[in-house]
């Protein structure tokens, strides 16, 4: 029997469990505002104490005014800008105005500040009013402090001392985009703020131009001195650069000696470069005519060609041929004109060799003279070469003492020019900053700003209170809702029992519920069950169902006995007290004391009718627990109890069995392993998930078939309301009284559901 139950629960287990994706679209947003709105007053109430509490405070403090200076820091600016300084500019005017922003919050100003203003002559400031406070006395009892009222004071030491607190109450604010800083202080005493805030901008201005007159006295001294060595080294150059003069004899050697070598250097090569070409030509010619054969025809040569005398010979004989040639064919070679003519021709020939003769002697005589006059520039060369070069030497070492000399002389200027400006500039400085709006006396505090500060205070208590709502929710281990069943206990839900009214919950009255009040919602969830329980196991004809939970006072015996009645309508039931221990299902339904039972019935001291009792009203059977055994674990694991509930299975249809809880005693363990089903009950917002959850792994281990889980005890409405736990039964006309009608169905004793 328990083999074909298994199969068919895991068959229509899927009827009561919801699909764990189904969990996962809950959004985590909706549980935190039910965690909310279920302490709402609560929170609220938190909230308006936290504000409270700070108007109290708030209202008490010593008010505090703030009272602000505004300057301008001016950038130091050359007339002339070069363009690199005017891309550059930004840059450097933002660093600049960042430094002094910085030099004002130096300790050295503050100091300055404090001792201008006298702050040691105010109570909140003077350091001396600490040693009399009893705190003051036990820190320097202890050494954490030194013992103030033996201290010398003096103006220094007690600046010094008044820095830290000043310093906190300080503030400076550059103002974006511009030259302007913000210059703020606080204190109890609203004039004394403006005070302190206007000095602290003096105290800047004043510090910057007594540092700019320190350097400048520094620098001025120490021109001074480098002047002197400088120009002692000046005169030194200069009598140097002299007297090497007057040992050479220059006189102007750039402007005289060297420009007088260097023309004659450059007339020479100009003359000499003519010379070599008139001599390359000579020379051309020389070698035309001294390469040429012997008895050869001079006149033939370039050389001598192109003379103009001999191109003028040479026409007289070629005039003197063409006549003598024109005689010989008019006249014949014996005229006289053909004689006069031959002599003609042969004057001219004559001259025309002698012409030769000439033009080659003076080509040698030319070429004789190139030479020479070449050899002669090329001597006048060298020696001019020798002595530029002699006087270059001279130079150069007379232009390494002008050199020194012009440097040291440079050198002395710029700082004689340096110094004269040092001095103006010491005479005349101009300020880092000004003040563009002096501090005035503020009218209101800026702190406690206390509306402000009881608002915030108010939201940090809903904060603080809504955490707290939500951090106890989640260490809240009980179960709350139909959800938590199967969410952490990862078993279905089999019905979901109602929240009884006062003065319903006495066991006698819950007992027969289900009899007394049919059309109650608490029938109804006992008619769910009893639906549950016949589809987990629709095939099988008998069932055994055992009811069990984790600890006492969770309602399994009121649900046993009204869920045996709900099954009495259509089945033979029996109810079974199987808790020998402390019974309680006689008491419910108010059975006499003393009956024979389950431990009789087992023991063979009492036939099942001895045993077996009839509830007034129903069909429903009942077996006591019977006197209580010694031992009654025993009597359960026992063969006979097995026979007997063998043989009671066969004689009803119905069986359920109450027993003792599962963290009790090891009773429901062993009976669990002989039923067709197990019913675990828990109590809403009572019963731990963790236990609950440990005792269904108990049962499963000792081969109990968990059927279902029943949540016990849950308030519909408080559920709705802060779990989102949506019942139903309103809809259909349950309401506190029971059934009231609405969509035409009665729900009566045989209604199954």
């Amino acid at each position: 029997m328990s083999t074909e139950l298994t199969q068919d629960h895991n068959k229509h287990k899927q009827i009561f469990l919801h699909d764990p994706a189904d969990n996962a679209d809950k959004l985590d947003i909706v549980e935190y505002w039910r965690s909310i709105t279920k302490r709402k007053v609560a929170i609220v109430a938190f909230g308006l104490a936290v504000a409270l509490l700070a108007a109290v405070v708030v209202f008490v403090m010593t008010p505090v005014y703030r009272a602000t200076v505004t300057v301008l820091i001016e950038a130091n600016k050359s007339k002339v800008l070069s363009i690199e300084d005017v891309y550059s500019g930004i840059s450097q005017n933002r660093e600049y105005f960042q430094t002094q922003v910085e030099i004002i919050k130096s300790r050295e100003v503050a100091v300055k500040a404090i001792i201008k203003t006298k702050l040691w002559e105010r109570e909140e400031f003077d350091p001396r009013e600490k040693s009399k406070s009893w705190v003051g006395s036990i820190l320097a009892s202890t050494g954490f402090t030194d013992d103030l009222e033996k201290k010398e004071w003096t103006e220094l030491a007690l600046a010094e001392a008044i820095y830290t607190g000043f310093s906190k109450r300080l503030t400076i604010e550059p103002i974006r985009l511009s030259q302007l800083a913000k210059i703020s202080f606080e204190s109890k005493d609203a004039e004394l703020s403006a005070l302190v805030a206007n000095a602290v901008a003096d105290v800047y201005i004043e510090n910057d131009l007594d540092a700019r007159y320190k350097v400048t006295k520094q620098a001025s001294s120490w021109l001074q001195e480098r002047l002197s060595s400088l120009k002692t080294k000046l005169d030194e150059s200069e009598r140097a650069l002299q007297t090497f003069r007057e040992k050479e004899g220059i006189v102007d050697v750039k402007n005289a000696a060297q420009s007088g070598a260097g023309k004659q250097i450059e007339e020479v090569t100009q003359r000499l470069v003519e010379t070599r070409m008139k001599r390359a030509e000579a020379e051309n010619a020389y070698n035309q005519i001294k390469n040429a054969p012997k008895g050869a025809d001079l006149s033939s040569l370039p050389a001598v060609i192109k003379n103009t005398i001999v191109g003028e010979a040479k026409k007289q004989e070629g005039e003197a041929e063409r006549r003598l040639s024109e005689i010989a064919q008019r006249y014949g070679t014996e005229h006289p004109k053909y004689l006069q003519g031959e002599g003609e021709l042969k004057a001219a020939r004559d001259n025309v060799k002698r012409q030769v003769d000439m033009v080659v002697s003076s080509v040698t005589r030319e070429y004789e003279a190139a030479r020479g006059t070449e050899r002669a520039l090329e001597g006048i060369m060298a020696s001019a070469r020798g002595s530029v070069q002699t006087i270059n030497r001279k130079e150069f070492e007379l232009g390494v003492l002008d050199r020194e000399v012009e440097s040291n002389r440079q050198m002395y200027d710029m700082f004689m020019k340096r110094a004269k400006e040092t001095n103006v500039a010491g005479d005349l400085q101009s300020a880092v900053a000004r003040v563009v709006d002096p501090a005035v006396v503020p009218n209101k505090p800026v702190k406690p700003q206390k509306v402000q500060i009881i608002l915030i205070a108010f939201v940090l208590g809903l904060f603080i209170g809504v955490l707290s709502s939500l951090l106890l929710d989640r260490l809240d281990n009980t179960l709350k809702t139909t959800e938590d069943i199967e969410t952490k206990l990862k078993h279905p839900l089999l019905t979901t029992l109602p929240l009884l009214d006062k003065s319903e919950v006495e066991r006698t009255s819950t007992a027969r519920l289900f009899l007394d009040q049919p059309k109650s919602l608490y029938s109804e969830a006992i008619r769910t069950a009893r639906t549950g329980v016949l589809l987990s196991a629709i095939d099988l004809d008998k069932r055994i169902l055992l009811v069990t939970s984790s600890l006492p006072g969770e309602g399994k015996t009121t649900f046993s006995i009204n869920l045996a009645m709900a099954h009495a309508h259509t089945k033979k039931t029996l109810l079974i007290d199987s808790d020998m221990r402390r019974p309680a299902v006689s008491k419910g339904l108010d059975l006499g004391k003393g009956s024979k039972g389950l431990s009789n019935l087992v023991s063979g001291t009492a036939t099942l009718e001895e045993c077996l009792q009839a509830v007034e009203g129903s069909n429903l059977m009942i077996l006591p627990s019977g006197t209580i055994p010694p031992n009654p674990l025993e009597l359960l694991l026992s063969q006979k109890f097995k026979d007997t509930l063998a043989q009671l299975s066969e004689t009803f249809d119905i069986i359920i069995i109450d027993s003792p809880p599962v963290e009790l005693v090891s009773d429901a363990l062993v009976i669990s392993a002989l039923t067709t089903g197990v019913i675990y009950v828990v109590k809403a917002l009572d019963t731990p998930y963790q236990l609950a959850r440990k005792g269904l792994q108990r049962l499963r281990r000792a081969d109990g078939q968990i059927l279902g889980v029943v949540l016990n005890k849950l308030d519909f409405a408080h559920a709705e309301k802060y779990y989102g736990e949506y019942s139903g039964y309103g809809k259909y006309g349950y309401g506190t009284k029971g059934y009231q009608g609405g969509y035409g169905t009665v729900y009566g004793d045989d209604a199954n559901t």
